[in-house]
């Protein structure tokens, strides 16, 4: 019978452990990656459990601790015994993050529990040529905003290395002062985990860049393998210095990746509303989908 004795802390010390587990189970959404765990685990508090070769997630926010389903080989009894735990200590949402072909698993094992789409963690999936090259005209607008950049903006690329960390952190403390972080609790958080990835870049399996305008930092994106054809970006910060940045920091991310991904995962809108407009506006290729477990209020 799982428990939550069974569950322990994920810590900078477990990234072996979960490179060899997704190794055999690749993973499709960034919520269940590793960097995703320990960059905002002041937030989230993630732990897990790993039972009969398989691996389970939690997080608690707030009050509230909520599960995600077993990686690892299907074991039907393993499912219904985290169902149990997880109904008996969660919310009305005990079990979150469900990619399809275990939500159809789910269903077959436990017939009638109650699954269902969760679009505002549904995440982008674009191809990687795409957004390097803006082809046609579903980017012409973009395209030119790009053009526009490097006409207007003299500008540099170069990778985020040892050399760079500490003008990188002093970058980040400009744009949260500009974005207003303290007085908003999401960009606080936000702003813990993006300095979490720079302080322990070399212990993370990260990758980065950043746009310097007239010798200045002014853009910087941060990313990773995700699996074997997918790239995935988990963090683009940009300054209103020079119209134009963002798009710009997002097309040299891309022109990188696509030498060695096909595709490159942009993560979810969270149900903002301009958020996701924008992020429609760069065509996704397709949507990782996801499903979350409700049980009647």
């Amino acid at each position: 019978m799982l428990t939550q004795d069974d569950f322990v802390p994920v810590t900078l010390a477990d990234r072996e452990f979960f490179t060899r587990h997704y190794t055999l189970y690749p993973q499709t959404h960034s919520d269940n990656t590793f960097t995703n765990m320990v960059c905002w685990n002041h937030y989230a508090h993630y732990t897990y459990a790993y039972v009969e070769k398989n691996l389970i997630i939690a997080s608690t926010i707030g009050s509230v601790t909520r599960f995600r389903p077993p990686v690892g080989p299907r074991n039907p009894a393993l499912l219904r015994s985290l169902v149990r735990l997880a109904s008996d200590v969660s919310d009305n949402i005990p079990i979150n993050l469900i990619d399809p072909d275990t939500a159809r698993w789910m269903n077959e094992v436990c017939p009638g529990i109650n699954l269902v789409p969760d679009r505002n963690y549904f995440e982008y999936v674009y191809r990687s040529s795409d957004l390097a090259d803006l082809p046609g005209k579903n980017y012409l607008t973009i395209r030119r905003q790009v053009n526009k950049f490097r006409r207007n903006c003299a500008s540099t690329v170069e990778s985020i290395s040892r050399d760079n960390w500490e003008e990188v952190k002093r970058f980040l403390i400009e744009w949260c002062e500009w974005k207003g972080c303290e007085g908003d609790e999401v960009l606080a958080h936000e702003k813990e985990a993006v300095f979490f990835a720079i302080d322990h870049f070399n212990e993370l399996p990260l990758s980065g860049l950043v746009i310097r305008v007239l010798g200045k930092i002014g853009a910087i994106s941060l990313y990773e393998r995700l699996n074997t054809d997918t790239a995935l970006v988990h963090f683009e910060k940009g300054l209103p210095d020079c119209e134009g940045i963002y798009k710009a920091i997002n097309t040299e991310t891309a022109t990188r990746l696509a030498k060695n991904f096909t595709y490159i995962n942009r993560e979810s809108d969270l149900g903002v509303a301009g958020l996701r407009e924008a992020k429609m506006r760069y065509h996704p290729h397709h949507m990782v989908e996801v499903f979350s477990l409700k049980l009647d209020s």
